[in-house]
């Protein structure tokens, strides 16, 4: 077995100090040691773990994502369209749960075998972790040069590797909503169009502007392409979990999240996650057309979601329902004026704009750029 305290010092003498992935009984003690010496992110899948570590590169931080093997599956879509296009070198541990000639559970089965393939499919570089120091610092080493070529690099984690480490008593912190306004008025059902222009005019020196996936981040880009634009492609749900990552590592930077409703329906757990780290520097906006714009039109079920609702149980301190444009401009205002973590929601009207292009730099372009932005 690895002495887990000392493998873990010297990933924080590497520069890992952030950490973030959903347990594995496999991983306990490196999650342990992670929880009691470093910033430990609990996030409540792994594709948002993927997520939220990607945020945090961005901003500068060295993450590291933890997760059992059966959670790959859930990270994929990340790993593939977030971390691959936009060359953002992540560090993992995925355990090796059904390991084949070792009794497991029967759901661990196919996964134990197809785990380094999986990996390697998706083009993500990886080595069984020794369980011996000497060859696990190699092994370290030849990682970080990997991720200094601005690519992942996985460790598949077998049963009994890491020593125990024994778990310190936690904190729990209850965030509590603070303000919490729903539907009083009429919907003006702007476009989409429309929002994007209100909320980019009163975009600061300081202001970082992460679009979701789809026609929204397009059509940012037809209004204004700037270095402090970050346009999503694919990864369909993370956009505010990049946010956290981001925001937790720029504490300085007003960071605003532009999300639509079918992107957040499928990874909603984000506002938990988001609601109990508690940025004040993240803004999170709604725009709810109740349809899946870029794929044809089709609806989502979001008329029957109460987002307001959810954000401010979430522990969002702010959670409002916005009616127009003139009270969407009055809310960001007053974010930027005393930042706490607010959820805005506005509805907006189906369809986008005629000819909407798509942003002619590539993933990793629009990435680079952006840290140059970060770090002036």
């Amino acid at each position: 077995m690895i002495n887990t305290e000392l493998f873990g010092g010297y990933l924080k003498n590497f520069g890992f100090n952030l950490f973030t992935g959903v347990p594995c009984s496999f991983l306990k003690p490196l999650i342990n040691f992670a929880i009691n010496e470093c910033e430990y992110i609990p996030a409540v899948n792994e594709g948002e773990a993927v997520a939220i570590s990607a945020g945090a590169r961005i901003g500068g931080r060295k993450s590291v994502v933890l997760m059992q093997n059966s959670g790959l599956t859930n990270a994929s879509s990340p790993l593939t369209s977030l971390i691959q296009p936009f060359r953002i070198p992540i560090l993992g541990f995925v355990s090796l749960r059904g390991e084949p000639g070792l009794m497991d559970e029967p759901q661990h089965e196919i996964m134990g075998e197809i785990t380094g393939e999986l990996l390697s499919l998706m083009k993500v570089k990886w080595e069984y972790l020794a369980n011996e120091m000497e060859e696990a610092l190699k092994q370290l080493q030849r990682a970080t040069i990997i991720l200094e070529n601005n690519q992942p690099f996985f460790f598949i984690v077998k049963k009994n590797t890491f020593a125990n480490v024994n778990l310190q008593k936690q904190m729990k912190i209850a965030t509590k909503n603070q303000c919490k306004m729903g539907k009083k008025a009429e919907d003006q059902f702007p476009t989409r169009m429309e929002a994007l222009n209100r909320i980019n005019a009163l975009k600061g020196e300081n202001t970082i502007q992460l679009a979701t996936t789809g026609k929204t981040g397009r059509e940012l880009y037809e209004i204004e392409d700037v270095p402090n634009n970050f346009y999503m492609v694919g990864s369909m749900g993370c956009i505010s979990s990049l946010g956290l990552g981001l925001s937790i590592t720029k504490k300085e930077k007003e960071i605003i999240a532009i999300d639509g409703d079918g992107a957040l329906l499928m990874r909603m757990g984000s506002l938990a996650t988001n609601g109990y780290q508690n940025p004040k520097n993240l803004l999170h906006i709604l725009l709810d057309n109740g349809s899946h714009d870029s794929t044809g039109g089709q609806a989502t079920v979001s008329h029957n979601v109460d987002f307001v609702g959810i954000a401010a149980c979430s522990g969002y301190a702010n959670a409002i329902y916005v009616h127009n444009l003139d009270e969407l401009t009055q809310y960001i205002q007053a974010w930027k004026q005393e930042q706490k973590l607010t959820f805005l929601y506005i509805k907006i009207a189906k369809g986008s704009m005629n000819g909407v292009g798509r942003p002619k730099e590539k993933p990793f372009e629009v990435k680079e750029r952006l840290q140059v932005f970060l770090n002036d």
